[in-house]
């Protein structure tokens, strides 16, 4: 097996670079946009999906910060079971995770199209997806610092936003309820009085379609929070990773509960649930139609650069995670090159070629968020694909790794529980109810296509 290479990259990304880009990578699309399918299916027990997997989300990090802080090299995922592993494993979670994050990159240039029509309606998506396209490269083009900088101030943007929404509408609705017809807290238990939904006894109560409900959203609630790894991805470029890493990862998947859990419960007790369209996002719609004009705005304009902030992401790792690949010779040599900057420069542009796809998906695709879907399904099937192999590959780690700087609690018992869970997410993706059987079916013809692509880049026989 060749061992890869020494990395070139440049330490130039802080502590405050870090917990931000962790952020950004995480509150996104799948909060401010994929929420509201996920509320259409599960009402507000959608509160409790993302509780449960936030926190098979964060023992899957535990062991992949465990990894990263003990050995911070480029490509991560791959890396690691590139080498604890073995050859094949890590080509897999390279390509797997490269693909992901292509995907995941059309899918918020998409949400960006879609939020800029709220203001400029008659803009065709593809042109607003195109400019914006353009604008994010180019700042991944500049230098590692700038991509930072860039991240850092889209976060900041976003957690301030999320904070003073969870601090308005707490005031509206314990201090002063009036200011809005209907806010209460009891709208999260409560049947729909109005609405398309009203008088049906199957919406009623915090379970308004049952369990059922519940498991339909989780393959949408993981979409969600399929942007955290990207701290894994950000540690060949970290000053000091052995004290930022444990130190981001067990800070930002607790901010992330906070600002799911508590932004969400906030605004489904402002407006009932029932009255929301499955393509809005729940929280421009909610203020737009309270009646809090500015606020809607003002929302639109947060989760758009919300969106921004996550393609920001999906170009940064995935040019990182191609780098990574080269230096494990599973990817061409001209990819593993940096320019005088550290800048992998051949990378970035490979990966954004592949996004560029968005422009004409949105072209010759009427309706914007049937493209969303049909894109967001393949992505959670690749983050399914990536977090098995993440929580596969601790284990092997562990084998060879007894005592380490930044152990995961409960080992290997959370290893096992987060495989689990995974299988039951996808085992959920295959009911006739979310119709994504046809996904799930692709996931071994890609496992089986990846291996096939192995083997004729290794010169030998499939």
């Amino acid at each position: 097996m060749h061992q890869p290479e020494k990395s070139t990259l440049k330490r130039n990304l802080t502590n405050r670079h870090i917990q931000f880009i962790a952020l950004g990578g995480a509150v996104g699309t799948g909060l401010f946009l994929g929420a509201g399918s996920a509320i259409f299916v599960a009402g507000p027990s959608v509160l409790l999906g993302y509780l449960v997997a936030g926190i098979i989300v964060f023992l899957m990090m535990r062991q992949l910060g465990e990894m990263n802080t003990q050995d911070p090299s480029a490509g991560s995922s791959s890396y690691f079971a590139y080498k604890y592993w073995g050859d094949f494993p890590g080509f897999l979670a390279g390509w797997n995770y490269w693909v992901e994050y292509a995907l995941a990159g059309i899918t918020e240039l998409t949400a960006v199209a879609a939020y800029t029509q709220y203001w400029f309606p008659h803009i065709a998506t593809w042109k607003t997806a195109l400019f914006f396209f353009i604008i994010i490269n180019i700042v991944n083009l500049i230098a590692v610092r700038a991509y930072g900088e860039v991240e850092f101030w889209f976060s900041s943007i976003k957690v301030f936003a999320i904070c003073a929404m969870i601090l308005a509408g707490g005031y509206i609705l314990f201090f002063d309820p009036s200011l809005v017809t209907g806010a209460t807290i009891k709208n999260l238990w409560l049947a729909p009085t109005i609405g398309l939904h009203a008088g049906d006894a199957t919406f009623s109560g915090f379970f308004p379609h049952g369990l059922i409900g519940l498991i339909m959203a989780l393959p949408i609630i993981t979409f969600a929070f399929g942007g955290l790894e990207l701290i894994g991805i950000t540690a060949a470029e970290t000053e000091n990773p052995t004290k930022t890493i444990p130190k981001a990862i067990n800070q930002v998947v607790y901010r992330i509960l906070i600002f799911y859990v508590g932004s969400l419960a906030v605004l489904l007790s402002l407006y009932h649930w029932s009255n929301l369209n499955v393509s809005d996002s729940p929280f421009v719609m909610i203020f737009d139609r309270i009646g809090f004009k500015y606020a809607a705005w003002t929302l639109n304009f947060i989760v758009l650069t919300a969106a921004l902030s996550v393609y920001n992401s999906c170009i940064y790792s995935n040019s990182r995670m191609l780098y990574g690949l080269a230096l494990q010779k599973n990817a061409p040599q001209a990819l593993a090159k940096t320019n005088k900057r550290g800048i992998p420069f051949n990378a970035i542009l490979v990966s954004s070629a592949i996004t560029f796809l968005v422009v004409p998906l949105n072209y010759f695709t009427p309706n914007w968020f049937d493209a969303f879907k049909i894109i967001l399904s393949f992505v959670v099937v690749c983050i399914l694909v990536n977090w098995a192999l993440i929580t596969l590959s601790h284990m092997k780690f562990k084998r060879k790794n007894k005592k380490t700087l930044f152990p995961a609690p409960f080992y290997p018992y959370s290893n096992y529980i987060t495989l689990v869970f995974i299988g039951f997410i996808l085992a959920a993706m295959a009911t006739p109810q979310l119709g994504m059987i046809k996904q799930v079916i692709a996931l071994p013809i890609w496992i089986f296509s990846v291996y096939a692509g192995y083997k004729i880049i290794k010169n030998t026989h499939v």
